[in-house]
Parts: structure tokens; sequence; C-alpha cells
């Protein structure tokens, strides 16, 4: 036995099956708790992948020790105990508080009796991994807002429309004019569409009246009482109007899906098939958040209705997201996780590699980004994910595999080969994306972060928008599409030139006050 080892006994439940000599690894003691060893279960067995590869993907400790016998006495329970972990692909599980210690079962050049390497994890996480590794199958985390949506309200309407019209009366350049009248006109139209909606349970679009459908949201738990909201979508304009609390008209909001999010949510689960498991991080309100998914997701094959409460995490306007706040049930590791999201510094900074950028949705500012290039922004992102999972795969397959099945007992930790990590394969030579110039907008297209608390508290007097009082200065010698910025394609750089200037705490939230205090700045001037 080693100097610096120490026995420690083993127990499976009650029954002890013996001794083994805890041997310091990668420099680091670890001791278990009164020299005992108690496995408290026996993992899942693994249908393809060795329960090492795993463990060395999602374990940010690497090896905490080793476990060697050197009983003269033949110990028939450990030798039983190695030999069914190591054929059969399972772990023995030790259980230390919020950790799991997991007993790897390896071969050895030498020894003849059992010998293990220890890994901890958080609980969870183990099994989590597994399936997912055998399934071939990675997390992806969507962002909500200005990503694959566009929100507003009778409020937010009337705010950027007002916003609008300042801009306007002081504007001298023609063309910055007829490109600020075009928005205001898409505002306007779709303004007027939702006060229709609010108003009446019905719309008038292109000559004929679509009405309300009525339908039941899921029950996500015990407590949630049944609610029935009333939707009408709007299919070949990728609109949808729905009311966050159905009792009250000011709740009512016109969403814009972003164009391509049907291919690639068909991607994600082909066939059936599952090749990334879902997950939304946003700055939005919670309930808004789960009706924006609803509307995206309505049979909900991307998340199951029963993981929505857990899946879809909201966090403080302002805050930085986090996939280790995403993941802290332990049901996925951040190195097996990518992230669409039109922002990367919102995310921690450990994170921000892990984030494809898209450009912001922004179809009030810049409608024709989304189709001025051959291939969507979001069929862009469904390139990327296909990419990133078979470089992870390939990698995982062909090099982590391969190596860990010459893997010994007696070897060192650091000869392990490095294991794959979803950041190696988003680069910035992924395929161009769309420009649209959306960061220079004065004002985000749609409801944001904090705004969206003003959904399920708005103020007491109505904001509808009286849209027949709104003048559309138009210049008739400007082509209107003159002053839309330059589409242009440039790699998807994940870092501070792929994201907008402005924090979401940070973006104009009372743009109506803003206007008034612009207007109000120029007559003293």
């Amino acid at each position: 036995m080693s100097r610096l080892a120490f026995k420690a006994v083993v127990y499976h439940g009650f029954l002890r099956l013996g001794e083994l000599d805890v041997v310091p690894a990668n420099g680091h003691g670890f001791r278990f708790p009164d020299n005992e060893i108690r496995i408290h279960h026996i993992s899942p067995v693994s249908g393809r992948c060795p329960p090492l590869s795993i463990l060395h993907t999602v374990s940010s400790a690497s090896v905490r020790c080793k476990l060697e016998s050197s009983s003269p006495v033949e110990q028939a329970n450990l030798i039983s105990l190695h030999a069914s972990c190591l054929y059969e692909l399972k772990t023995a599980v030790v259980l230390l508080g919020e950790e799991e210690i997991h007993l790897v079962a390896m071969p050895s050049k030498q020894k003849k009796s059992p010998c293990f390497w220890c890994f901890s994890v958080p609980l969870g996480l183990y099994e989590s991994s597994l399936g997912l590794l055998n399934l071939r199958c990675l997390a992806i985390v969507f962002d909500l807002d200005e990503t694959l949506i566009v929100a507003n309200t009778l409020k937010s309407f009337e705010d950027r429309i007002e916003a609008l019209r300042g801009q306007i009366a002081w504007e001298t350049d023609s063309v910055r004019i007829s490109g600020m009248s075009a928005e205001l006109k898409r505002y306007t139209d779709d303004g007027a569409l939702l006060k229709q909606y609010a108003g009446s349970n019905c719309v008038m679009y292109n000559g004929k009246t679509y009405k309300v459908q009525f339908e039941e949201v899921p029950q996500l738990s015990d407590s949630c009482e049944r609610v029935v909201r009333p939707v009408i979508r709007l299919q070949e304009k990728n609109i949808i109007l729905t009311r966050i609390n159905p009792e009250i008209r000011e709740t009512s909001v016109l969403v814009r899906l972003r164009p391509a999010w049907d291919k690639l949510r068909s991607y994600l689960i082909a066939n059936g098939r599952k090749r990334f498991e879902v997950y939304v991080c946003t700055m939005a309100e919670k309930d808004y958040a789960l009706e924006m998914w609803r509307l995206l997701d309505p049979e909900a094959c991307l998340i199951n209705k029963k993981q929505l409460l857990n899946r879809v995490v909201c966090v403080k306007s302002g805050s930085r997201k986090s996939l280790l706040n995403v993941f802290q049930d332990g049901n996925c590791h951040p190195k097996m996780a990518m992230v669409i999201d039109d922002r990367s510094k919102v995310w921690e900074e450990r994170d921000q590699p892990r984030v494809h950028v898209v450009p912001p949705f922004a179809p009030y500012y810049a409608p024709q980004a989304e189709t001025a290039n051959a291939v969507p922004v979001l069929y862009m992102a469904r390139n990327v994910a296909c990419k990133v999972r078979g470089y992870f795969f390939n990698d995982f397959d062909k090099n982590l595999l391969r190596k860990i099945s010459e893997v010994f007992y007696e070897d060192e930790v650091v000869t392990l080969p490095h294991a794959p990590d979803v950041s190696n394969y988003l680069t910035s030579e992924d395929s161009g994306c769309v420009t649209n110039g959306a960061a220079n907008a004065p004002f985000a297209d749609g409801i944001h972060g904090s705004e969206t608390d003003e959904i399920l508290n708005p103020p007491g007097e109505k904001h509808a928008v009286d849209v027949a009082s709104i003048p559309v200065k138009e210049t008739p010698d400007v082509k209107l599409e003159t002053s839309q910025p330059t589409i242009g394609i440039i790699p998807n750089i994940v870092g501070p030139n792929a994201s907008r200037t402005l924090m979401p705490s940070q973006k104009t939230g009372l743009l109506g006050n803003l206007a008034r205090q612009f207007l109000l700045l120029m007559v003293q001037i």
C-alpha cells in the first residue's frame, strides 16, 4: 500500500463488501467520511458509452482518488461488484451532500484485485448525461424576445409610435424621414390589428374576418388554475394575437414569430427523435415567457408539459444569464449545451463561447433583413446546431471513446484526452448571417425584459392606439426602401461585435416619456 493511502471499509447498503485502499490522484487528497465508502446505489446500465467517457466529459474535478485492494484475502463481494460494473458499463454511487461520487471499475495491467477511479459530479448529472450521450443528444437554450419573437402590447405600440412621430417631426433628411415613416406605418398597421383584437375578439385582415379560437393552456401543476386564452393565428404573416390574462384586454399582445422557426423546430425533433433537449432562458416575466413558448411550441414537442416550469428559466432583468442556473437541477453540463441568443454579453463570461449570436429580429425597423439572404437567420442557426452536434459526437466517438478504451488503472490521469466541448465547435467561421442594422435602432422593436411585467400589471387607464390620429409622413420622391440599413453578410462572431450595445435593463421602456423629453429639449433649443 502507498504511504499516502489509507484504508476505507466498503458497504453496499448494510452489507459489508470489504476494504479498499484510497490512493490520492492528481496531487489531491480525498477522504471518505469516517473512512467508510457507503454505496447508495448502482447507476443504470450504459448502452454504448463507458462510464469513464461520460464522467470525463461532465466532471469538473477529474479523478478525485483511486481505490485498490491490498488485502491478501480474496474479497468476493468486491470482485463481484468490480466485474459487474466493468462489463455491464455501470458505476457504484456514493452520495456526499449535493455530490455523487462514482466508483468507475478499471481494467488493470498488473492487478488481479478490484480497482476503481472515483469521480464527483452534482446530483443527477451523471444519469442525465448518460441518457444524452447514449442518444447522441445535446442541449440547446433559446432566448425569446428579439431572438425568436417580437411582441407588443397596446401600450408599447403607443410608446413606439409616439417616439417615431417625435423623431420624424424634427428630422430634416428626406431619406431618413422616408424610412422612419415606413417603420411608423408598420407599427401603426399592427397596432390597429391589436386594437381590433382587444376590442372585439376578431380582426379584419385582407378583407377576411378572423375570430378568436379559445385555446386551453396546459396546467403545469396541481395548484395552477385552468386558463383558456382567446387566440388568433395569422399563419401566412407569422402573427399571433393572444391575451396573457384572458380577463384583462389590456394584456393583449401581438406576437410576430421569426421566419424559419418551423424549420429549426422540425430539425430538433426530426422523425420523432430528439437531437437536442430544449431549454429557454429569458429576462421576461414568467407567465409571459410561458405563453410565448406555448405559441412557439403549441404541441409541446420540444419541451414536455411536465418539464416546462423547470425548463423555462426567467432571469431578473439586468442580471447575467448562466448555464449553471439553467441546468441547476443537474440535467446537463454546460460543455454539452449551445445557446441561440441575439446577444452574448448578457451571459456569464464563461458561457459566452457557447452562444451562437443571431441578429436581433427587427420586423418593424428592418423587415427585409429576414428575406434578403437566401438562407433565413433561423435556418442558418439550424445549420450551426447541426454542425456543432456533428463535430461534438465525431470527436466523442473517434477521439475520446477510442483512447479511453486503452486507459488502465495504473495510467496517469493527465494522459486522458480532452473531452469534447460545444465551445470548440462554435467559431467565427460559422456560416454568415444577415445584419439588419438593429444595433443602431433607437429602441427595441418589441417589449423586452422588465417591460413584460407591465402586461400582468397594466396601468389603470387603458392604453389604446388611436390609429386614425397618426399621420404617416412620406416623401413621394424617395423610395421607402432606400432608407433601410444595408444588408451585409458577415461571419457569426461570438463576441462584443455580434451583440447590441445596450443591455436589456438599459433599453428604453417608457418610450413615450422619452419622446416627450426629446420634444421639450428641441423646443428649448
